[in-house]
């Protein structure tokens, strides 16, 4: 069934976007050489190549075999410069939704998505994959940055309630028909905003059920729980294009699973976020004179530590910086011994807690190559 449907639309008169183009017969050859160098098809690489010239002469795209898709989607993953948790790459799990192009149709399939990977809290990974670009026709697109993200409202007295970050977001479906949540929340679940091939974007909301959020309290300060934050599970992101030989896939939301740094060490933390390091430190009793007092540090330990500790307790799968930085350095061998590079973003690998103190940290990296395809793209 379609998710519930805020009462507006965006208006069809919104400026257009170009239509894509045809796809480079050139891209498309490396893709099916580089797929029949890794596995084992059936058909033969002349056979293959054969076929999808037909279809690019006859259509100007072609459509990719489901282990085409698979292996593309999965080798996206290990190129992702900016990801830690590359290790388990190939057990990405694979939805293939691309007959699915309409607004309602393919927020329904993301909340599908949600709940198929959430599992009570043992969280698999994920992608579901829609309608491409195709010449002259445009693709599915999900705006929100992720499936699941809470919104920020702005206090007439300048204050933010909720997340700083989506405060214009959250403004956005404001305009769109979103009724914001009365009394506003600092944890209300934004809808989804989706774009189909033709007209303006329109919002759904995720049901609850769809939606794991974990409470947060601390092993050892049982006034942690007095604040009463919580996060959900399932971090799915979802407006980065995937392209794999020349087609592009607009919308194919994907998820691992939290890492215990993002959450306690950004997502509460960053000053534009929640902000939270100063409440946290107050009720600890620290010394909040001077940075030298290392205030902001120690809170930020324990900020990490009711995360994890949250998390674990709850049963909801989380990995931790430092086993993560090890599994790193393991794929990192993998990859070199199967005679591929292996480029990272330094910046994104090393965590945001104690970095000095992982393995990941004290070494150099092949830089990235933003040419390097399959990929998930930047957000448009």
């Amino acid at each position: 069934m379609p998710a519930p449907r805020c009462p507006a639309v965006a208006p069809e008169s919104a400026a257009p976007v170009a239509a894509p183009g045809p796809v480079d017969p050139a891209q498309a050859r490396e893709f099916l050489e580089q797929f029949h160098a890794e596995t084992s098809p059936a058909m033969s690489l002349e056979g293959r190549l054969h076929q999808v010239h037909n279809e690019l002469e006859l259509t100007g795209s072609y459509t990719h075999t489901l282990e085409e898709l698979s292996f593309g989607a999965r080798v996206a993953w290990r190129n992702a410069a900016r990801c830690i948790g590359r290790l388990y790459w190939n057990s990405l799990r694979i939805r293939d939704r691309r007959d699915v192009s309409a607004p309602a149709d393919v927020a329904a399939e993301c909340i599908q998505h949600l709940r198929d990977t959430t599992r009570d809290g043992a969280i698999r990974s994920t992608i579901t994959i829609f309608a491409p670009d195709r010449p002259d026709e445009r693709g599915p697109r999900i705006h929100n940055e992720q499936l699941v993200r809470y919104a920020g409202h702005r206090t007439p007295g300048g204050e933010m309630r909720g997340d700083g970050r989506y405060a214009d977001f959250t403004d956005t479906v404001v305009a769109l028909g979103w009724e914001r949540p009365n009394p506003r929340g600092r944890f209300d679940v934004l809808p989804l905003m989706v774009s189909g091939p033709t007209g303006g974007p329109q919002l759904f909301d995720l049901p609850r059920d769809a939606v794991l959020e974990v409470p947060l309290i601390h092993p050892d300060h049982s006034w942690f729980a007095d604040l009463r934050l919580r996060w959900h599970a399932v971090p799915a992101i979802s407006n980065m294009p995937l392209e794999i030989g020349g087609i592009t896939y607009p919308a194919a939301p994907f998820n691992g699973w939290y890492l215990g740094t993002e959450i306690g060490a950004r997502n509460l933390a960053d000053t534009d976020r929640y902000d939270l390091l100063p409440i946290v430190a107050e009720r600890l009793g620290l010394d909040m004179s001077s940075e030298r007092t290392m205030w902001r540090d120690r809170a930020l330990v324990e900020m990490v530590r009711a995360v994890q500790h949250s998390f674990d307790v709850a049963g909801v799968t989380m990995a931790d910086h430092h086993t993560e930085s090890e599994r790193f350095l393991t794929h990192l061998g993998r990859e070199e011994r199967a005679g591929r590079t292996c480029p990272a973003d330094w910046s994104w690998i090393v965590p945001p807690v104690s970095g000095g103190l992982t393995p990941v940290y004290h070494r150099y990296y092949a830089e990235p190559d933003p040419s390097t395809r399959p990929a998930y793209l930047p957000a448009p």
